[in-house]
């Protein structure tokens, strides 16, 4: 029978991590976890569901991280989760099974299930939220990018989607989400300067707009409460902060 191991990049989890290797620890083959730095006891938590724990403190970027993370795994199949994430029973179920049939060339998308400040958000684009996170080690493995980073595998494979939620527990409080988006908009704008790309004030005021026009009244985010409102600002505020960030690289001094 096929083997299946969970790889995962990390940095101070101790808050999230024992919630997520107990939704999977007792029923995968192996656990493959790359730290990049942690000060708290994530290693601890990580050691104490006999995961295997490697460190790279010279950060490459999320893509490279986890190309390194996926040299560890010794398993036919790896899936990627995030220590924020919690796989559900109907999602276990379907993994297994996809294991057992072991299609040829095929890949697996997940949908996630998020959670913003206390709600499972079902809008805003939010739910479903498509991503491949299941393939056979050898076929497929993450792009470059330092950020947003995505699955690469041959145009003829097939993907299919697996049944039942992934959960993930987004945003605990506006702090959190102030850190995060704080580091992935500086990571967005480094890597378009990387490939040449410029940017300015008018075109992040008008993606910013664009953005909340989008999440809150197209994708239905009203339908999410305060939460779906607040999303819409805070994402929108994103979009201006990663627009204006490369303004700033590539502006003339």
């Amino acid at each position: 029978m096929p083997t299946l191991s969970v790889a995962m990049i990390v940095k101070n989890e101790a808050e999230n991590l024992a919630r997520c290797l107990e939704s999977i620890y007792n029923w995968v083959d192996e656990i493959i976890i790359l730290d990049s730095g942690s000060t708290d006891n994530t290693k601890e938590i990580a050691l104490r569901y006999n995961a295997k724990f490697f460190e790279n403190f010279e950060w490459p970027g999320f893509g490279k991280q986890r190309q390194i993370a996926q040299q560890y795994v010794t398993s036919d199949y790896v899936l990627w989760l995030d220590a924020d994430e919690q796989v559900t029973s109907e999602l276990k179920i379907s993994i297994q099974e996809a294991i057992n049939h072991n299609e040829p060339n095929t890949v697996y998308r997940i949908v996630r299930l998020g959670e913003a400040f206390g709600k499972k958000i079902r809008h805003s684009g939010w739910y479903p939220d498509y991503v491949v996170r299941m393939y056979p080690t050898g076929l497929a493995r993450y792009n470059d990018n330092l950020v947003h980073e995505k699955v690469v595998y041959p145009q003829s494979a097939l993907v299919k989607t697996l049944s039942g939620d992934l959960l993930h527990y987004t945003y605990k409080d506006i702090h959190q989400y102030l850190i995060k988006s704080t580091r992935y908009s500086h990571a967005w704008a480094e890597q378009r300067f990387n490939q040449g790309k410029k940017g300015s004030i008018f075109e992040a005021c008008i993606h910013s707009i664009g953005c909340f026009v989008k999440m809150y009244l197209l994708n239905l985010g009203f339908l999410d409460g305060k939460q779906g409102l607040l999303l819409a600002i805070l994402y929108s505020n994103y979009t201006f902060q990663k627009y204006a960030e490369l303004w700033d690289k590539t502006r003339e001094i």
